[in-house]
């Protein structure tokens, strides 16, 4: 019922209870118009207060609308309104953190596609320069041959880092479904290793494994090997020739480990914090990568409730371990 109608209301029972008691006692028919008149000035007091509140709340809400930090909801403290603006409070508290976390995904988008496109700006240029040299009709076959490996090369960088991302992204939006099933770290290595083995033979690295027993966890093999793959790539790329990677294995009753060590020059110490950022490409560490394999890799196996850490060793060189826990801590 609006203010109106209870105002209305209100003068006519008034009026009615005067003209009641008026009959059978004027004093006290004035009485009770007296009383119901200072009822009426005190409710129309009250209302008015009211609606000066909720109006005052409403261009809070407004300002809260257009940008503003200032707005102090916790002001309403008695009456209806307290609850109603508590429950606004809460909303645009919400809302804040909601609008700035669109912003820094907005920016992050951007800093991203303007990475991507720089990272294959750089081999497409030289795709194209290679072609471009390929038409030369007094190209030997053993230079065309060689042309032919490095545009496998570039392409299969290219491809790598667009399915790279698009995984990332798939998981990041919460649309991968990781199976959660026993594993063997057996043959998870076996898997990753063979994967692998061109590149480190190309490059003149061995790798060698070695398993303790026969260690199991619950998880995902496909995206866990293709986790261990871009930490062995990561591990391959940073040794010498004629240097070694190790993979060793084992397992207790409360976790699975994987260790995954090489004898190159190791992670600058101010890399360290920041070695699992994505697109993080210091002029010393991850110099000739996309700065993506480790940040894909510390987010699929975290998303499997594991933990990836790096160091560095003290014989030289880095070392990358994966823990499984069998149990919730």
């Amino acid at each position: 019922m609006s203010s109106t109608k209870h105002r209305l209301l209100h003068i006519v029972l008034t009026a009615v209870g005067a003209a009641v008691c008026g009959y059978f006692s004027m004093p006290c028919g004035a009485a009770v118009a007296v009383t119901s008149a200072v009822f009426l000035v005190f409710y129309e007091v009250q209302l008015s207060g009211r609606q000066k509140r909720i109006m005052e709340l409403c261009d809070d809400i407004d300002r809260t609308l257009r940008g503003s930090d200032s707005i102090r909801f916790d002001e309403y403290r008695e009456g209806e309104l307290s609850i109603l603006s508590a429950e606004i409070h809460k909303m645009t508290i919400r809302l804040r953190e909601q609008n700035a976390a669109l912003s820094n995904e907005k920016q992050f988008a951007k800093e991203a596609l303007e990475d991507i496109s720089h990272q294959l700006r750089t081999p497409l240029t030289s795709v194209m320069m290679i072609l471009g040299l390929m038409r030369s009709p007094e190209l030997t076959e053993e230079s065309r041959s060689e042309y032919i490996r490095d545009l496998y090369e570039l392409l299969a960088r290219m491809k790598w880092l667009i399915e790279t991302m698009l995984s990332l992204s798939r998981i990041e939006a919460g649309a991968v479904q990781f199976a959660g099933v026993p594993v063997s770290c057996r043959e998870l290595i076996k898997q990753s290793v063979d994967t692998v083995s061109v590149t480190a033979e190309l490059k003149g690295v061995g790798i060698k494994t070695v398993i303790d027993g026969e260690p199991v966890f619950i998880g995902d093999l496909r995206y866990t090997s293709e986790a261990v793959v871009n930490l062995l790539k990561n591990a391959i790329e940073h040794t010498p020739e004629g240097g070694t990677v190790t993979v060793k294995a084992s397992g207790s009753n409360i976790s699975s480990y994987i260790t995954i060590t090489d004898t190159g020059e190791g992670i600058p110490e101010k890399e360290l914090p920041h070695i699992f950022e994505r697109f993080r490409r210091s002029s010393e560490y991850t110099k000739n990568g996309f700065g993506i394999g480790l940040a894909f890799a510390k987010k699929v196996i975290s998303a499997q409730d594991g933990s990836l850490m790096a160091a560095n060793r003290r014989s030289g060189g880095a070392e990358f371990r994966i823990s499984f826990y069998k149990t919730v801590i």
